[in-house]
């Protein structure tokens, strides 16, 4: 369930409701609309709205972010066209650029029902730690199923080149991260220099989610058992599916990670019952039949990543673009996912870093 809408980021609701009349989603836009927000991630802002006994999703752009990392028709289109190889994604309606409705491109999906595992919605439901191998085991299961999309038999072949991307994204990260920078890293420089050296050459290739970890999927119930859709599809492409493993596994945060980590970045994974970052590999190899070489350079990629999206968000809000007061310390984020990852390579390994 959505909560109050944050000051600054209301909607236009009497040129949506036209808007979702004229695509045929309402049938009178003098009905009562309510809109709430959901509060959780850092990107694309999310927001509910309850009309005519219907529900639904829209996804517009952060407010002072640029299109790059923030295209809702690309989303949409991924969206649109998914669902016929990958169930488990939601139903896109409708997409629009006009920047009169409520002032940035915006689409409208299907509201999900079921359970999002949220660090606080899982700490809220004390989740026992026999719950959790089968929502890792499920969650492991469904990522893997996305994998095997054939990308080509849904028309999502011109979605990414796979060719390359491994350097691709290399280079990306480390100017995006150059640009947004505030401060002197000297870990950020080793870490970029590091991966242009040891970057694999040859890799499989996928449709890849980039952002697969606990809070972007919806479970339908407190069974477990079944996966009833995955969100957040801004960043999905074709590429390596072990550079979208290294992105999960940094996500996965352990309890013996380092205090500012545990404390400042929480995660369900924390919680006891969850299988370790290695024992995660290892059901990721079993399961999908890969073989996993350059482990060390897929998960340091991951941290560097999530470095570089925190160091972003800051970077907007020192600039006065989002005022957001959950963002005013992710400098200090960025700084410590570097340091992990300088912490990576020096020990050769993913966990118990410090």
């Amino acid at each position: 369930m959505g909560q109050k809408v944050r000051k600054g980021e209301e909607l236009n609701e009497l040129t949506l409701k036209q808007y979702l009349f004229d695509n045929k989603l309402i049938e009178d836009i003098n009905n009562e609309i309510s809109i709430s927000q959901f509060s959780n991630g850092f990107s694309n802002l999310t927001y509910q709205l309850s009309i005519e006994n219907k529900e639904y999703v829209l996804r517009r752009p952060p407010f002072g972010a640029v299109k790059r990392g923030h295209d809702m028709g690309r989303e949409y289109k991924i969206l649109s066209k998914l669902k016929k190889g990958f169930p488990k994604s939601p139903q896109a309606y409708a997409y629009t650029e006009d920047l009169n409705i409520i002032g940035s491109p915006f689409y409208i999906m299907e509201k999900i029902d079921g359970i999002i595992l949220s660090t606080k919605e899982a700490y809220k439901r004390k989740i026992p730690a026999n719950e959790f191998s089968i929502i890792a085991e499920n969650w492991m299961d469904t990522f893997i199923e996305l994998h095997e999309v054939d990308y080509n038999s849904v028309g999502l072949s011109d979605l990414g080149k796979p060719e390359g991307y491994v350097e691709r994204q290399v280079n990306n990260w480390g100017k995006q991260y150059i640009k947004a920078s505030t401060q002197d890293v000297p870990e950020a420089h080793k870490v970029m220099e590091w991966m242009a050296a040891k970057q694999p050459k040859e890799y499989q290739y996928s449709l890849i989610h980039n952002d697969y970890k606990y809070d972007n999927i919806v479970f339908k119930d407190n069974n477990w058992k079944e996966v009833n859709a995955v969100l957040d599809w801004e960043m999905c492409t074709l590429g390596d599916p072990l550079m979208d493993l290294g992105t999960s596994i940094a996500y996965w945060t352990m309890p013996s990670d380092s205090e500012f980590i545990t404390k400042g970045w929480p995660s369900p994974t924390l919680m006891e019952g969850n299988p370790s970052r290695s024992e995660l590999v290892e059901m990721y190899a079993n399961k999908s039949g890969r073989s996993i070489n350059h482990l060390v350079f897929y998960y340091v990629f991951g941290l560097f990543k999530i470095a570089v999206i925190a160091q972003q968000i800051y970077y907007r809000y020192e600039k006065g673009l989002t005022t957001d007061p959950r963002f005013a310390h992710l400098d200090k984020a960025s700084q410590l996912f570097c340091i992990m990852a300088w912490q990576s390579i020096q020990k050769n390994k993913i966990e118990d870093l410090f």
